[in-house]
């Protein structure tokens, strides 16, 4: 499956790096649950997210959007095995976004954390702190 240039998968860990870059919006994150429902859909194993918005400089989304996309994915992952989705947010709206993502998947299988510390996202969800940073992309890896 090609993935875009944003996207790493890394099967052996079951782990998703989104790394959007510059502007994030309805289109961005159309593109990135678009990959995540066709990887769902290639394997039945679950899989952990992490997405890296330290490279993202404007954002424009709205709350109603967030919340559509969010119930969504509640839905469409009903029955899934739990995952876990980290973010790593330091701009203070997609911290806001990030919560309120975090609150409308209270009670699924998909479970939501906002960090600012990379290092607490790897712990949290058990993986290297080397596969979430920047440079890893860069690697190709």
């Amino acid at each position: 499956m090609k993935l875009p240039p944003e996207i790493e998968f890394h099967s052996d860990i079951r782990l998703l790096v989104y790394r959007p870059r510059g502007l994030i919006n309805e289109a961005a994150i159309n593109k990135v649950v678009s990959a995540i429902e066709d990887l769902e859909a290639a394997t039945q194993e679950p899989f952990n997210r992490f997405s890296d918005t330290s490279e993202t400089h404007e954002v424009e989304l709205n709350f109603r959007y967030i919340i559509h996309v969010s119930l969504h994915r509640r839905l469409s992952h009903k029955g899934r095995a739990p995952v876990k989705s980290a973010i790593l947010a330091t701009d203070s709206t997609l911290v806001h976004y990030g919560r309120l993502l975090t609150l409308l998947t209270q009670g699924s299988s998909i479970k939501v954390r906002v960090f600012q510390d990379r290092k607490e996202a790897a712990q949290w969800l058990g993986v290297p702190l080397a596969l979430l940073m920047p440079e890893a992309t860069e690697r190709g890896s």
